[in-house]
This record gives structure tokens, sequence and C-alpha cells, in this order.
């Protein structure tokens, strides 16, 4: 019960902390530089790539069979559409993956700092966790869930589990870097260890509603062809919300598990007590 409770408060400050000034001016960093890179795929690659994956796509009878019967239908706008859809759908995924990375990087020492300075001031710092540590921990779990989205994506044409699986693999995903990172300023080694096993649960079920949060911002993407003429733009504006996203996430996490790290240190000298009682 007192894990729930945490979840929900930590939930609603988070959801204020979005809010503040600071948080909204950090958001913009990795949207300039993933924009910078986005940009930077479209000038560079854009083209070849289209050309690459139409050609693959019409080299498959079975699709160009699917491509003729559509033209005989009259969608013959689909066919030079299908290609930037195949291109956007393999691009987004790692934009997205890119994102909670700088998110992990640039942002969650920021937004720690934030509320450790107003809502845990007290709070005794151990430094459990280093960059390296850090970086090496998200680079993992990054690489890891990359490779389940590709393994997983041909699954995601059955309708129910795409609507399962990439929340799952976010939520996962959210829940490994941001774990460790909120934790690793303040906690112990020790304490960083024991906090995310007994705190599993409810941290995996704040990783899995960030997830389907995370999938939100693919909303944008239901203007069909259009999508795809402003394709740079939306790319941005899901960049954007995504890091939105991760920025909530990251508070929500640092709440938490903080107010988690301090109600054990609180608890500890009762034990201790406890325990030269009982002796």
């Amino acid at each position: 019960m007192q894990g729930m409770q945490g979840l929900a408060d930590s939930f609603w400050r988070a959801v204020a902390y979005c809010l503040h000034p600071r948080v909204i001016a950090l958001s913009l960093l990795p949207l300039v530089i993933s924009g910078v890179l986005v940009f930077g795929f479209m000038f560079f690659f854009w083209e070849g790539a289209i050309a690459g994956v139409r050609a693959t796509l019409e080299s498959w009878l079975l699709i160009e069979s699917l491509l003729q019967w559509l033209d005989a239908m009259g969608l013959q706008s689909f066919r030079s559409a299908l290609a930037a859809i195949v291109v956007l759908a393999g691009v987004l995924p790692v934009v997205i993956l890119l994102s909670l990375l700088l998110v992990a990087l640039c942002m969650t020492p920021a937004i720690v700092r934030l509320v450790a300075e107003r809502r845990f001031p007290l709070l005794e710092k151990k430094r459990g966790g280093t960059l390296l540590q850090s970086i090496a921990a998200s680079l993992g779990a990054t690489l890891l869930a990359l490779v389940l989205i590709v393994l997983s994506m041909p699954l995601w044409l059955i309708p129910p589990l795409v609507m399962v699986l990439p929340p799952l693999i976010w939520g996962w995903l959210t829940y490994r870097v941001f774990g460790f990172d909120v934790l690793a300023e303040h906690a112990s080694a020790e304490e960083r260890r024991a906090l995310l096993k007994a705190h599993r649960v409810p941290m995996l079920v704040m990783g899995i509603i960030c997830g389907y949060l995370g999938a939100a911002p693919s909303l944008i993407w239901a203007f069909g062809a259009m999508a795809v003429v402003l394709a740079p733009f939306l790319v941005l504006l899901a960049i954007w919300l995504y890091t939105l996203v991760f920025a909530f996430s990251t508070a929500w996490f640092t709440h938490y598990a903080l107010a988690a790290l301090q109600a054990r240190r609180a608890a500890e000298p009762v034990v201790i007590s406890e325990v030269i009682a009982g002796a």
C-alpha cells in the first residue's frame, strides 16, 4: 500500500515539475541535438534510403502483387508512400532511443538536482554510481531494447500486440535507465540495489505507464499521406513530445526513489535499536 501511495504522490509531483521553466528549457536541448541528426539524415540519406527500400519491396513478389492490387483499386499514392513509411518506421525507434539516452545523460542529473534541492535538501549524497557506470548501464539497456524492438517488429502487424509490445519495451528500458540514474548520486551501491529490488514492482508499473505515455506521440503519424510530406517536422515534434515524456518519467522516478531512500534511512535507526534491544 505504501508503495502505491508513494507512486501516486510522486506522479502528481512529477506533473507539476514538468511545468517548471527549467524543465521546459532542458527539454529543448535533446530536441536541438536530435533535430540536427534527423535533418542530417534527411539531407544525406533520405532519398537513397527510400530508393533502396522501394527497390527491395518491388523485388518481393508478394509485396509487388499487393501493390499492383492497390494500383488497380485506385490507391497508386500508397505505392510511393510505402517506402517512406518503412524508412520512418525504422528511423523513428532509433530516434526515440537516442532521445532517451540524451535525456538520461543531459536532463536526468539536472532534474535530480532540482528535485533534491526543493524537496530533499538534507538527504545525504553517498554517490554509489559513477558517470561511467551510468553511461554503461544506459548504453547496455538501450542496445538490448533496440534489439528487442527490431526482433518484435514483425509482431507489430498483429493489432493487439502493437499496443502491448512497444510500451512494455519502453517501460522496461525506462525502469532500467532511470532506476539507476536517479539514485546514482544520493544512494550507495548497496542502497541502490536494495531499493531497486524492494520497489521493483512499483517501478516496473511506472516504467510501463511511461511506456504507454511514450507511445502517445506516435498518434501524430495518423495524418496519413500528409505525415510523409511533413515527416521532418513531425519527427521533431515527436522528439520533443518524447523528451517531455522522458522528463516527466525522470521526475516521477526521482520523486519516488528519493522518497523511498529517505524512508529507508529514517527506518534504519529503528531497526538497529530493535536489534540491540533484542540482543
